[in-house]
């Protein structure tokens, strides 16, 4: 039997150890771990009618950013295993579609409700009291944890098919979402972009791959980004070497760094950190992640607009911050400016009766939910968990790259003092990396041992230079001088 219920003359109570809300990456990979791992029930809710999250309700054209083999959850792998052997992927660990991550997740959906200790309460919406309420029929559902209730909804991304433009658009305009764009079937006098993040690289490769003339699109990138590159975040064993190798080179830039500016120049150079156009300064940072071949073709839309954000779209100009630009009734305008992954307030973990995951290591959500559900399984004292497993803030400025850095490397430090956890952080396949490490460390390889030498040499020596460029800007923001990445 599920829960306990009883019915109420205005609702129906159900009990369950936990109740977990939201039913997107984090959520779903917390659901997975925790009854992997423990004999406890759990009620999923979510105002969506499929598990699967904002994958739900993106562009058709979208893909995973990084290797479909550490998304998802633990006991279910996603994808063929297989490397990309076609498209501007070709020679990687394989990129799951959006609809084959919104499948994926309605098999784990159903294996989780085959367990039969798992309930799921879709297009629910759940208040502050803990009332689930049918968006179909209005009936009322009265959640109770006996354990913890899981706030996953810190994680929802904000997709332009469910969060509209916040700039204003005059009659006449034509004004899309990525999905609305391939759906128009009329002529066009050119495309103009607006945003600088990931959902507006994704719409100008798929726009350039429908043979879109490069120079008929206008790209609004109020910002340039730093971004990561693709094939030093491969955790299969054709990849090993050269995964392990970035890892070292990361620590060795912050240990020769002498500035902050100095940093970002030498992962630059070591290819370690990408951006679009090499003669702009990047403002942001997102956890990005492109190929070497995206890279090219971002780089062939020359018309780039830097005239801070769009305040609105009037039939023959945009207006912007700092200036306009025009257009035409004839032009079609897509809106990639949403927010994308929300920064929310670092907050901890545990929280008595509730559980609000986090990061806990750079630009990992499905792995740090499955993480922090293996914690509430193995560990009583919420003091013991808080410290293991400290947020790593949401990226957005590059400062944040370092920030992230130092924090992941804390989070592991502490892990590594846990032979329970050592164990489970090679046996996740979430956590791709620290299995597949620990094979290489038994190998008679001179250059696998070489590189462990190189980072014996620099990891030490970079975390305190990171530390140390780290107190100087906040230092200097003290002293009321704004300092950005690359100053």
């Amino acid at each position: 039997m599920i829960s306990s219920q009883e019915r109420t003359m205005s609702e129906t109570i159900r009990e369950v150890d936990y109740v977990i809300v939201g039913a997107g990456a984090v959520g779903m990979a917390m659901a997975d771990t925790l009854t992997a791992e423990t004999s406890a029930t759990v009620a999923i809710v979510d105002r969506r009618a499929r598990p699967g999250g904002h994958w739900n309700d993106a562009y058709p054209f979208v893909r995973l950013h990084g290797p479909s083999v550490t998304y998802g959850v633990n006991s279910l792998p996603l994808g063929r295993g297989q490397i990309d052997t076609t498209g501007l992927n070709a020679g990687l660990n394989e990129l799951a579609s959006g609809a084959e991550i919104c499948a994926y997740y309605d098999r784990v959906m159903q294996q989780l409700l085959t367990s039969g200790r798992v309930s799921w309460l879709p297009m629910h919406d759940v208040d502050e009291t803990g009332v689930a309420t049918s968006l179909v029929n209005g009936q009322r559902v009265r959640l109770v944890a006996r354990r913890r209730w899981v706030d996953a909804t810190q994680a929802d991304t904000q997709v332009p098919a469910t969060h509209g433009p916040k700039f204003a658009v005059a009659d006449g305009v034509t004004c899309l979402t990525p999905t609305e764009l391939t759906q128009w079937d009329r002529p066009v006098a050119g495309h103009v972009i607006v945003g600088g993040g990931k959902t507006a690289m994704d719409t100008a490769l798929w726009l350039l791959e429908q043979g879109v003339d490069a120079d008929s699109i206008t790209w609004i990138r109020p910002r340039e980004a730093w971004l990561l590159n693709r094939a030093n975040v491969q955790p299969t064993a054709p990849f090993a070497h050269q995964t392990m190798a970035a890892m070292v080179a990361e620590f060795e830039a912050a240990r020769d760094a002498t500035s902050l500016p100095d940093l970002f120049a030498r992962l630059e150079g070591m290819q370690l950190l990408q951006r679009i156009d090499p003669s702009v300064t990047p403002t942001m940072y997102r956890c990005a992640v492109v190929s070497n071949a995206e890279l090219m073709q971002l780089r062939r839309i020359r018309n780039v607009v830097r005239l801070g954000h769009v305040k609105g779209i009037e039939l023959d100009r945009i207006v912007l911050d700092q200036g306009k630009v025009p257009t035409s009734p004839k032009h079609v305008h897509i809106h990639c400016s949403a927010g994308g992954l929300p920064r929310g307030p670092v907050q901890p973990v545990f929280q008595g009766h509730r559980i609000v995951p986090q990061y806990l290591r750079r630009c990992s959500p499905s792995f740090s939910a499955a993480f922090i559900a293996h914690l509430e399984a193995t560990i009583e004292d919420d003091e013991v968990k808080n410290a293991l497993s400290e947020p790593v803030l949401v990226p957005t400025v590059p400062l944040d790259w370092l920030l992230m850095h130092l924090q992941t490397a804390r989070n592991q430090a502490a892990w590594s003092q846990h032979a329970e956890l050592q164990d489970w952080l090679r046996r996740s396949r979430l956590e791709a990396y620290t299995g597949l490490f620990t094979r290489f460390h038994h190998h008679a390889d001179p250059a696998w041992e070489a590189l462990q030498s190189r980072l014996r040499q620099a990891r030490v020596p970079g975390l305190q230079r990171m530390t140390t460029l780290l107190a100087s800007v906040k230092e200097s923001s003290q002293q009321g001088r704004v300092v950005s990445s690359t100053e």
